[in-house]
C-alpha cells in the first residue's frame, strides 16, 4: 500500500518518456534526414524498379525480367492504357515499376503507365508490359503469338518487331486476324 502513491508519478514519467520518442524535435530542414527513413525509402524505391535484360531464346532474343522471365506485349494496348485486367492480369502479370536495362543498349527506351488500379507498369516503346504464367522456367516463349483476353500476345524484341508471327498451322487460323497485331508496319 506504501507504493500505491508511486503508480501515479511513474505512469506520468513513462508517458513523457514515450511521448519525446515519438515527437521529432529536428528541425524540419530538408538538409537534415532521418537515416532510417532514407533507408525505408531507398528500398522502396529498388523495389519499384524492374530490370531487363536480353535473353537468347529457341525463337529469337527476347527481353527478359531478372528471372530470365520473357516479357510480353499485348496488341489491344495503347501507349498510355493497358487493357489486361481482372482475369486477363491473372494469367498475364503486369510488369509494375520502372525498368531499367542490365548491361544491354536497347534501341528503344522505358517507360511507365498508371493502370487503373494506380500502381505503375513498365512499357518498352510504348508498349505495356507483362510476363505469362504459361512460361514455367527462363528462357521459355510459350506466350509469343497466344490469341488470349481478346487480342495477341507478342514477345517483346529489343528491336520491337514480333519474334516469328505465329504460324498459319497453330490452330485458330492467324493468318485472318486482320489487324490484331497492332498498327502492322513494324510489328508494333
Amino acid at each position: 500500500m506504501r507504493n500505491r502513491w508511486l503508480v501515479g508519478p511513474g505512469l506520468v514519467a513513462v508517458a513523457a518518456v514515450l511521448a519525446a520518442c515519438g515527437s521529432n524535435s529536428s528541425p524540419t530542414d530538408p538538409g537534415t534526414s532521418n537515416p532510417a527513413a532514407s533507408a525505408t525509402h531507398a528500398a522502396d524505391a529498388k523495389a519499384d524498379s524492374v530490370a531487363v535484360k536480353r535473353m537468347s531464346t529457341s525463337k529469337g532474343t527476347v527481353l527478359a525480367n531478372a528471372d530470365g522471365r520473357t516479357l510480353y506485349w499485348f496488341a489491344k494496348d495503347t501507349a498510355t492504357r493497358s487493357n489486361c485486367t481482372g482475369s486477363c492480369a491473372t494469367y498475364w502479370p503486369p510488369v509494375r515499376g520502372t525498368a531499367t536495362t542490365t548491361g544491354a543498349v536497347l534501341p528503344h527506351g522505358f517507360g511507365t503507365i498508371t493502370r487503373a488500379g494506380g500502381q505503375a507498369q513498365a512499357t518498352y516503346d510504348g508498349h505495356p508490359l507483362y510476363t505469362y504464367t504459361g512460361d514455367t522456367a527462363a528462357g521459355q516463349v510459350n506466350g509469343n503469338g497466344l490469341n488470349a483476353s481478346g487480342g495477341r500476345w507478342w514477345a517483346v524484341t529489343p528491336s520491337g518487331t514480333k519474334l516469328g508471327r505465329a504460324s498459319s498451322s497453330s490452330g485458330g487460323g492467324s493468318g485472318g486476324s486482320g489487324g490484331s497485331g497492332g498498327s502492322g508496319g513494324g510489328g508494333w
